[in-house]
């Protein structure tokens, strides 16, 4: 294929995109510029700037909400709708699709789950933090993966699927835990309303409807319906996530045949000598994307289209409006206060504890076995870095609290927990032998 300029220009950029710890090294730099700007003689307007209002509506029917507010209810949806995708492609054919592939990851993030819960709540059982249980719970999944894939190229293939496997029923049992726990007072009428589409769109996926505009839609009635009734607005888009279609319209054989048809005819055209393609080439062309599109699925089509712009936008821009907090001489001893400690001794050793626990508890039974050129101090080198809890962390740290006292305590907790649980977990992984070849 020949290359103009612009495809030169825009190609170590591209290059550099599709990198699989890219997305952990932005997200990083975003946490950074925060912490940066938060300490600056500019802090007053990095307050400021996420307090600005943005106004959606017509007449009387106005949406006004600060910046921070669209970007933690409205742009988080989002993510939450990719990691309900995720979660659906997951149990359809991943490697949550089997109870014989799931029951490793899943039981080794259940106990990453309880443990962390169970720390906090003790060091906090009494006291008004103690509803910060969840914050702990969670792995920031961009994190860990970009921390692994630096660790090193010989740590097995296996062992990432696991530790993707266990942050996508991690963040499964976020989710759950926001739904449950973390939504305020219900107001039925939006709820039932969200309710009605949803089952709308369950229909239209029924009816073999496959537009993204109608799925788009009928999505934002959902959101808005959950916002406006007490649930938090990101559950939406897990729900949403769970109704796109995700079979094809034409079989791999079928797809396959057809598509060297087209290229026979196509082929029978040439030579062209000419910039500009036949009419009989361009009904092809036309004919060649009509069956790529019956060949791929919706479900797959939207999470690639979505992924970038989650991974580069809406996570970093959360961690730019989350991560700014003030970092002075007296920062270790602010963090000896109940949710700082609950936190960091959460992540750090509740999170090791738990999955290292609940995994050799599911070995040793014998109901599974590790993952393929896996052993123990890969194990634990995951155990570790799924302390890094960064991101889904942080948002339930902003649901579980509104004093933003304890909100800055929780943040203090984790980032130095995610500090030390991801220099701890790469050194471990790192000093891990190859796996012997044959």
């Amino acid at each position: 294929m020949q290359k103009s300029p612009i495809d030169k220009i825009i190609a170590p950029v591209s290059k550099f995109i599709h990198l699989e710890y890219t997305s952990g090294i932005v997200l990083l730099l975003s946490v950074i510029a925060a912490i940066i700007w938060a300490n600056s003689p500019y802090h007053d307007s990095y307050h400021r700037v996420w307090d600005l209002h943005l106004s959606v509506g017509f007449d009387k029917h106005v949406f006004d909400q600060p910046l921070h507010i669209w970007i933690n209810d409205g742009l988080m949806a989002i993510f939450f709708f990719v990691i309900g995708l995720e979660l659906k492609r997951e149990f359809m054919d991943g490697e949550l699709s089997s109870m014989k592939k799931a029951s490793l990851p899943m039981m080794a993030a259940l106990g990453g789950m309880i443990v962390p819960a169970l720390i906090y709540f003790f060091m906090n059982k009494g006291m008004e933090s103690e509803h910060g249980w969840g914050i702990p719970m969670a792995t920031d999944i961009a994190f860990a993966l970009a921390l692994l894939s630096m660790a090193g190229k010989h740590i097995p293939s296996s062992v990432k699927v696991f530790l993707s496997a266990l942050a996508v029923a991690d963040d499964l049992g976020a989710v759950l835990v926001i739904a449950f726990f973390y939504s305020s007072d219900l107001n039925f009428i939006p709820l039932g309303i969200a309710g009605l589409f949803l089952v709308i769109m369950m229909i239209g996926n029924l009816l073999g409807i496959r537009s993204s505009a109608f799925y788009l839609i009928m999505g934002l009635v959902v959101w808005m319906g959950f916002l406006l009734s007490g649930v938090h607005a990101t559950i939406a888009g897990v729900l949403v996530a769970f109704t796109i279609p995700a079979s094809t319209k034409i079989d791999e054989m079928m797809y396959a045949k057809k598509l060297k048809k087209l290229a026979a005819d196509f082929e029978q055209e040439i030579p062209n000598n000419s910039t500009l393609t036949t009419p009989q080439q361009h009904q092809t062309i036309e004919e060649v994307k009509a069956l790529s599109t019956a060949a791929e699925t919706p479900l797959q089509k939207i999470e690639y289209a979505l992924h970038p712009w989650v991974a580069f936008m809406i996570m970093p821009l959360f961690a730019l409006a989350n991560s700014g907090m003030v970092i002075g001489s007296d920062f270790f001893s602010a963090l000896l206060n109940p949710v700082s400690m609950g936190v960091t001794t959460g992540l750090i050793a509740g999170k090791f504890t738990g999955i290292l626990l609940f995994t050799w508890l599911m070995v040793k039974l014998k109901i599974s076995r590790l993952p393929d050129q896996a052993n123990w101090t890969h194990i634990t080198g995951v155990a570790l870095l799924a302390g890094v809890g960064f991101t889904m962390s942080l948002f339930i740290s902003n649901l579980a609290f509104t004093s933003e006292t304890m909100i800055n305590q929780a943040k203090y907790g984790i980032l130095l927990a995610s500090v030390v649980a991801g220099i701890l977990g790469t050194i471990a992984l790192k000093r891990t032998p190859a796996p012997k070849k044959g």
